[in-house]
């Protein structure tokens, strides 16, 4: 989802922080029994390259008719095309943990956008780092910050959006920009245009081509049109990036991927991360180079299973996980792959959705599930639940084990108690019966979001960015108006009043998301931006200390926090905020600036003078804000 502008009192980011223990080893069966495999052809390098939001139809060489992906098609060609690969949840961050570490979100924890990977898996940068490869990686937005653990392991994890006004940090950044770092890492090690290098390297690129908004959105033109536009300049990007390898290239394993898909009213749904239909959970996947069989793969596979495929054709130790080398014996028609999605939960109040797929099947957990021959009906038109109760049953079953809730199955997938009590807390754990029986995903109140298809699609067009001003507004009042309880309309209508400078009425829907427990510290940030526009200070830092605890970290909470507490007069606590939220993000700017100030009001001239001056050292040098920074360094270098 895209983030809200808001109001800020320094700036605000979009996710929130927050740290999920989920159990490990909750899948049926691991994919370690491959780690022996024989590979002929052993590669020296891995580039990665994850395309957000990409549709397998939208590549020609998966039955595009629009032909504007060249550079994948020629890939596809060359090596291996996978007919039936699968996200194992629609949603950025939680689909590019399970790519690197090779587990479903219940191992790996990161079950939403803002949920921190767990900080003792595996993944495979660090892998590649313990074997002594040069790692890195590139990101063009904001769901795949250092902060959410996907970071481990590289050497350069570049992550920093940029800062147009130079204070101000955007939520994602064009393609081209992720390129070019890329190719200035691949030059500074020698794996650029030379066949060996010094070092052996692991790369991954993230392109946030073509997510929405697609293109310019006041154009007139339709959305499809614009999407397709996005993914054409991915497909550049890819030539870019393939293009530098130069001879190094017949090396280097090379994997292509879409990180989930995106829905252009199939099923009901606009864009992703509500249901896990194929429409948003059917990837491409590609792959090329040394030890990759030539031709199309008609198995269905997962994105759990690149890690140990890479790994075994970098002929490094394949850590445990619920994945398979797909080129071995572990793949087999008859494999069940899981899908989930937490975001009904967590962002809207309704009923998480899960899937097994095995045998040609597909169910849905939910409190009206569905069956799926996907064998015959791919397009997963006509639910087949009562016709086929044994096998929902069974599938039912394996849904269970395979999202972590029911403990009783395996040792392995026994959570620890903070796992639990955060499970529970988010009504999903609970209801739980031993096999699968009663299997509920919450309380028994909670929505099937398939009665909310309608309010869905509504809610994707104000999340996709294609709404603005009064448009958005009266969006999300009929929203609200249907859906009362949803916490995410309430804090979005809420940024949509205070942006037009009407925080009368933009703080109540503050408070009601507050009081609906949404995950985030957003609209603790953005009541407290009306208190403190109000003059009301002491109210704000009341705010902003009573969001939630997983936000304890937040730069943001923080920078705004110290900078009142400096306006008061509060000097030793409002430095060690600010300072503590530079040291998280040294390249938050305008942040840098208020401790600066605070050291000022504190009468610390010196230490002031040295903030001051690193901040104009960051600063873009055509950035407006110098300026002010110049005349803040120049009074606390006057005599007294």
């Amino acid at each position: 989802m895209s983030a809200p502008s808001r109001p800020a009192l320094v700036t605000f980011f979009f996710c929130a922080v927050a740290s999920a223990a989920a159990c490990r080893g909750c899948a049926v069966g691991r994919g370690t029994e491959n780690q022996a495999a024989t590979v002929r052809e052993i590669a020296s390098n891995l580039v990665i390259v994850t395309i957000d939001t990409l549709r397998a139809d939208a590549v020609g060489a998966y039955g595009s008719p629009s032909r504007r992906t060249p550079t994948l098609d020629a890939l596809a060609a060359e090596g291996a095309r996978f007919d039936a690969a699968f996200a194992p949840t629609p949603i950025t961050l939680p689909s590019h943990a399970s790519l690197l570490t090779g587990l479903y979100p219940p191992g790996h924890g990161a079950r939403h956008n803002g949920m921190a990977v767990r900080a003792d898996v595996p993944t495979l940068a660090t892998a590649g780092e313990q074997a002594g490869l040069a790692t890195a990686a590139f990101v063009s937005a904001f769901p795949l910050d250092r902060r959410f653990g996907l970071a481990r392991g590289f050497s350069q994890y570049g992550d920093r959006m940029p800062r147009p006004a130079g204070m101000r940090p955007l939520n994602e950044r064009p393609g081209s920009a992720t390129v070019d770092e890329a190719l200035a890492w691949l030059k500074s090690i020698g794996g650029a245009g030379r066949k060996t290098g010094p070092s052996r390297f692991l790369l991954w690129v993230h392109l946030f081509e073509p997510h929405a908004p697609y293109g310019n959105v006041r154009d007139g033109r339709p959305a499809f049109d614009r999407y397709m536009d996005e993914v054409a300049e991915a497909d550049r990007q890819v030539a870019r990036l393939l293009d530098a390898l130069g001879p190094a290239r017949s090396s280097t394993l090379v994997v292509i991927a879409g990180d989930h898909g995106e829905a252009f009213g199939e099923h009901g749904e606009i864009g992703h991360s509500i249901f896990v239909y194929d429409t948003t959970l059917r990837i491409p996947l590609l792959m090329s180079g040394p030890g990759v069989r030539r031709g199309t793969i008609a198995e269905p596979v997962s994105l759990i299973d690149v890690a140990p495929t890479a790994l075994t054709r970098l002929e490094l130790p394949v850590f445990d996980s619920d994945g398979v080398d797909v080129f071995g014996a572990g793949l087999n028609a008859g494999r069940t792959l899981y899908a989930e999605s937490f975001a009904p939960l967590l962002d809207f109040g309704w009923s998480a959705l899960r899937s097994a797929r095995r045998d040609g099947w597909k169910y849905i957990a939910a409190p009206r599930p569905e069956l799926f021959n996907v064998g015959q009906d791919s397009n997963e038109m006509t639910d087949r639940v009562r016709e086929e109760p044994a096998r929902a049953s069974e599938l039912e079953g394996l849904v269970s084990r395979l999202s972590g809730l029911d403990f009783t199955r395996d040792a392995r997938s026994a959570p620890d108690p903070e796992a639990e009590r955060r499970l529970r807390a988010l009504g999903y754990v609970g209801g739980t019966s031993p096999g699968g029986a009663g299997l509920k995903t919450g309380p028994s109140n909670r929505p099937d979001p398939k009665d909310r298809r309608d309010l869905a699609a509504r809610l994707a067009r104000v999340t996709s960015g294609e709404l603005e001003g009064d448009a958005l507004r009266r969006e999300l009042e009929a929203i609200l108006r249907e859906d009362e309880a949803n916490p995410q309309a309430h804090m979005r209508l809420g940024f949509a009043f205070a942006e037009s400078g009407d925080c009368r009425r933009a703080e109540p829907h503050f408070r009601r998301a507050i009081a609906l427990r949404l995950p985030s510290a957003d609209p603790y940030l953005g009541l407290a931006g009306c208190q403190a526009g109000r003059g009301d200070r002491k109210a704000a830092i009341d705010t902003l200390e009573a969001s939630p605890s997983v936000e304890t970290d937040n730069p943001v909470v923080l920078a705004n926090l110290g900078t009142l507490r400096s306006e008061l007069g509060d000097h030793a606590p409002a430095i060690a905020a600010l300072s503590k939220s530079v040291a998280l993000d040294p390249d938050f700017h305008q942040a840098r600036f208020y401790l600066a100030l605070a050291y000022a009001r504190a009468g610390k001239r010196d230490d002031a003078a040295r903030e001051a001056r690193t901040l104009l050292e960051r600063l873009p040098a055509n950035a407006p804000q110098r300026a002010e920074v110049d005349r803040l360094l120049r009074a606390v270098q006057q005599p007294l």
